[in-house]
């Protein structure tokens, strides 16, 4: 088998299903497996991965972890390459899983490899630049890095965040090297610390531009805040970076993040109501991201109840 699809769900909804027919409709010139686990969804999930042909895996919410989870789905495959996305992410036409294994095994030391994210159609303007953004300072080819420059590896930190960038919602691991490297049991960003762990092994990391999946969120005030903070206190516990080490900084940032949104809300093509909407949202969005970085760097020192209400990721868990 060339290459096993892993896709964790829970009430994955009209979403999901489209992932499921995206992926089940893919074309490559070797055999590849789906297996979909399903962590206790109670909105015909299971039912419909089960009736186009998936194999399904059930386990209780409680035993849901990002990394454990996906270990699990590893360890009940067999393919030489494992590919995973969420429940969201939905491969973008029938060549996605060929361009995502062959950029995984364009070399032998590549350990794994990630693809490119695009906005949904109904994804905000800022959104969607946002997204165009990011993933065009990775290339608009397919190729791959590895660390060849130690000394600035070990002090510059914008170059270590770029090399262990990697995103599970659309990923592709090498079997061989996640039997020595599994992804380790933690609430978040499992992907990216399996990616520091290999590129710090001296194993390569590829991307490709063709490699792609819709997957996109419009997140109100309150969930960019939460979205902030638990991305800010990942960062912080498990890489020791403070995205905001001062109030003052944080004041600039949304200085900065607020007129370059601006900027984009004004150059946009979208209608007029939905630009006016946009523009009038932006400040509001960019004081949350900021604030929620803030104070998830400082997890540490919050009462354990704030902690905890402020964390979108647990709370998507306990629903």
């Amino acid at each position: 088998m060339k290459a096993s699809v892993i896709i964790p769900v829970k009430n994955g909804g009209e979403c999901f299903k489209a992932v499921l027919e995206s992926t089940m409709a893919q074309q490559a010139p070797w055999p590849f497996e789906v297996l979909v686990i399903d962590s206790g969804s109670s909105d015909g999930s299971v039912a419909f991965a089960r009736s186009i042909g998936c194999r399904v895996e059930e386990i209780s919410s409680s035993s849901f972890g990002h990394g454990r989870t996906r270990n699990l789905g590893a360890q009940l495959t067999s393919g030489e390459f494992i590919v995973f996305i969420t429940h969201d992410a939905c491969p973008v036409g029938t060549k996605w899983l060929l361009n995502l294994v062959d950029a995984a095994d364009m070399a032998p030391d590549v350990a794994g490899a990630f693809g490119r994210h695009l906005a949904y159609g109904s994804a905000s303007i800022v959104t969607t630049r946002e997204l165009e953004v990011h993933f065009a300072g990775f290339g608009v080819t397919a190729g791959m890095v590895r660390n060849d420059d130690p000394a600035r590896y070990a002090h510059d930190v914008g170059y270590r965040q770029f090399l262990h960038f990697f995103s599970n919602n659309n990923s592709c691991l090498r079997r061989s090297v996640w039997e020595q490297i599994p992804f380790p049991d933690v609430d978040f960003a499992e992907d990216q610390i399996w990616a520091k762990t290999v590129i710090e092994a001296g194993y390569a990391k590829a991307y490709s531009p063709d490699a792609c999946v819709f997957h996109s969120h419009d997140f109100g005030v309150l969930e960019t805040a939460q979205r902030g903070f638990d991305e800010s206190r990942a960062l912080a516990r498990l890489f020791g970076y403070i995205l905001l080490p001062s109030i003052p900084r944080l004041l600039r940032d949304w200085v900065y993040l607020t007129g370059r949104d601006w900027g984009w809300v004004v150059c946009s093509s979208r209608p007029r109501f939905e630009r006016l909407k946009a523009f009038a949202g932006v400040p509001f969005l960019c004081a949350a991201k900021l604030v929620g970085r803030y104070l998830g760097a400082r997890e540490s020192s919050l009462p354990a109840w704030l902690a905890r209400a402020f964390s979108r990721d647990k709370a998507m868990q306990r629903a």
